[in-house]
């Protein structure tokens, strides 16, 4: 009769290490747990987003530019303006100051965000793929918009690597964990 609840114990015990091997800590809290409004505030313009650029009073020199891979924005006149990893108001500032270099006097310039580059969502969601990326998104809009969970998936933690970076890290799911432009999100697979 000992035997039993010892077997049981050691078989939960081997379960709990199979899904915890190499799983990492799972965050419950920081930055993505934020207010939306403030995770997008200090957005930095990266590969495949596209913004729109107005000079005042010069309409040849306004219009709406991709970020190149090359991480540079082409704006007429001035050429290539880098953008990557930079945020919007910083950039507008960089092409005021050559646009005032001997191209116009006292240029006033404008920048923003109109197409964020996109989102990726793979593993136990009934569609994987790539979609575009809206203001505010959530881990749970963004299930939603791969049309919700398989019936085999983990819905406690999601993994998420961030643009540039390498390593995924484990969020709890939870309404508020928020996703930015970029983001690889996998749903694992529950193991009960």
């Amino acid at each position: 009769m000992l035997l039993r609840p010892a077997f049981l114990l050691a078989i939960t015990m081997l379960f709990s290490a199979c899904a915890e091997k190499g799983a990492g800590p799972v965050l419950s809290s920081g930055e993505r747990y934020v207010s939306s409004a403030s995770a997008v505030s200090d957005y930095r313009l990266g590969v495949g987003d596209r913004v729109k650029v107005t000079v005042y009073n010069e309409p040849n020199l306004t219009g709406e530019f991709w970020v190149n891979p090359d991480g540079t924005i082409s704006l007429p006149l001035i050429g290539n303006v880098p953008a990557n990893n930079r945020p919007v108001g910083e950039i507008a500032s960089d092409a005021r100051a050559r646009f005032a270099d001997g191209y116009l006097r006292d240029p006033k310039v404008a920048m923003e965000v109109v197409v964020f580059r996109p989102f990726y969502i793979l593993g136990e969601v009934s569609t994987p793929g790539q979609y575009p990326y809206v203001n505010g998104l959530t881990a749970m809009n963004a299930v939603a918009l791969a049309k919700g969970f398989t019936p085999r998936a983990n819905r406690d933690v999601i993994r998420i690597r961030r643009q540039g970076e390498t390593e995924e890290v484990n969020y709890r799911l939870t309404p508020e964990l928020i996703i930015y432009p970029g983001d690889t999100i996998r749903i694992g697979e529950r193991f009960f």
